[in-house]
């Protein structure tokens, strides 16, 4: 009997060896495939950055692609520091509910309460509102505003809202400014002393600092297409800049309550009001259990692909903003032994420099790409020109915008989202007609296009 016993349990331990040698080729094959993915990526010139992966708080992949700056001088390493746009804003908003945990605030608390001299439009305004991007405060006024005093003096002046809070969604900076104003209110701190005594120190976060100067140690420069280093200047402060290592460590800490409770996380995972708009957290799929949130600033990307049951964070930071959306779905689908994509060089930063200079030529540039180089270029995402459309509007070079709008109508024509484009950019124009004949085309292509049809009702009031 004895023996049956020793065989059984001989042969269940080799099984587990087999099913743990089996696991272990896997995911070294796909550790193989990320590695080949990324650097083809890097090859393209469509990422320079950093990597990570981790399960179960145990390390899958790392690794560093090209340099901190565009000279190519100094290579990056897993402590250089990338600031990461959106992404930083989650702590200002766990920081909130931290202080709502704890008694010191209410989601229903107006913005009247909190000593910032606003007109009587803050007695309707929330922090709940806030956390949303529900305020129907307007966007930080960037052509005006030199630095944060600025900014709450043009809030202190603004006559009212742009809609009453709750009834749409407005991402913008200003309620982000809000909500580190509110922090330091109530707890008679700075936003800054806040996160280090109650974040970054009890989380140990060895690389991270806001607000660094150009030779601050580990510090990344981003740069453009032409490998021009970024011109950093921001009108706001408390921008965060941060490792690769300790970002990690905050969606690790976020994901299992060491900051706040499981009910407050599922709380700021999810818009309150919009069922598919972002939260302050970026966007949550099948009940929570997927959490990804990107972030741009300058030529800085930053994004993750976060499990929450199967404790899996995958993270890209790049500091040559390109295709860091697409690289780290191809990395999730990896890891989850699905097909993927490899992507593509962008067409919209191969042409963007052309089109800023003579946009008929940079059209050109376009088509003679499309020509011979169609296998290397991405011509196949009407996001690119999209992104350009916008891009050159940002600029304000309208009739540019207009131009590329108009290609990519024309590349695109089933496309209901670049027909609204094109709209909004005549709406902000003034072409009135050209407006409305385009948003309606968006939204025959799209009946759900809500916002087609609201700004068809409003030019049809003008």
């Amino acid at each position: 009997m004895n023996k049956y016993i020793t065989l059984i349990l001989c042969l269940s331990f080799l099984g587990f060896i087999n099913a743990q040698e089996q696991k272990s080729q896997s995911f070294l094959k796909k550790n193989k495939t990320i590695d080949s993915l990324l650097q083809i990526s890097y090859e393209r010139e469509i990422f320079n950055g950093n990597v990570l992966i981790t399960r179960n708080d145990s390390l899958v992949y790392q690794k560093s692609f090209g340099y901190t700056d565009g000279s190519g001088q100094t290579k990056l390493k897993e402590n250089s520091i990338f600031n990461i746009g959106s992404i930083g804003k989650e702590f200002n908003a766990v920081s909130i509910v931290m202080l709502i945990e704890k008694g010191k605030l209410q989601f229903d608390d107006k913005l009247s309460q909190f000593d910032l001299d606003l007109p009587a439009w803050s007695e309707k305004v929330t922090i709940k509102h806030l956390l949303n991007y529900v305020s129907g405060i307007p966007q930080i006024d960037y052509d005006n505003v030199k630095n944060e005093k600025n900014i709450l003096e043009d809030l202190q002046l603004l006559p009212g809202l742009l809609f009453e809070p709750g009834t749409k969604y407005n991402y913008n900076n200003n309620s982000i400014f809000l909500q580190k104003r509110i922090i330091e209110n109530v707890t008679k701190k700075s936003y800054q002393e806040f996160v280090t005594e109650n974040i970054i120190i009890p989380l140990k976060m060895k690389n991270v600092v806001f607000d660094p100067n150009l030779y601050y140690p580990n510090k990344t420069r981003c740069f453009d297409v032409d490998k021009i280093s970024c011109d950093e200047f921001s009108s706001s402060k408390d921008r965060l800049w941060i490792s690769i290592n300790d970002l990690n460590k905050w969606i690790t800490a976020l994901h299992n309550n060491k900051l706040i409770s499981r009910a407050s996380l599922e709380l700021l995972l999810k818009n309150q009001y919009f069922k598919n708009k972002e939260s302050s957290l970026g966007i949550s799929q099948n009940a929570f259990s997927l959490h990804l949130h990107g972030g741009q600033s300058w030529q800085f990307e930053a994004a993750f692909m976060s499990e929450l049951k199967n404790d899996l964070n995958i993270i890209l930071m790049s500091n040559n903003k390109s295709k860091g959306f697409e690289i780290i779905q191809s990395m999730h689908k990896i890891m989850k032994g699905k097909s993927f994509n490899l992507p593509k060089k962008s067409i919209y930063r191969q042409i963007r420099n052309k089109c800023l200079e003579n946009i008929d030529l940079g059209i050109q540039y376009y088509y003679d790409l499309k020509k011979d180089n169609l296998d290397i270029y991405d011509f196949a995402n009407p996001n690119e020109l999209n992104g350009l459309g916008y891009d050159l509007l940002a600029e304000k070079k309208i009739i540019e915008s207009i131009k590329i709008f108009k290609l990519a109508v024309s590349e695109f024509p089933e496309n209901a989202n670049v027909y609204n484009s094109l709209a909004e950019v005549y709406n902000t124009n003034k072409q009135y007609e050209l407006a409305l004949l385009n948003y309606k085309k968006s939204l025959e292509l799209n009946p759900k296009n809500t916002n087609a049809e609201e700004m068809i009702n409003e030019i049809l009031k003008k």
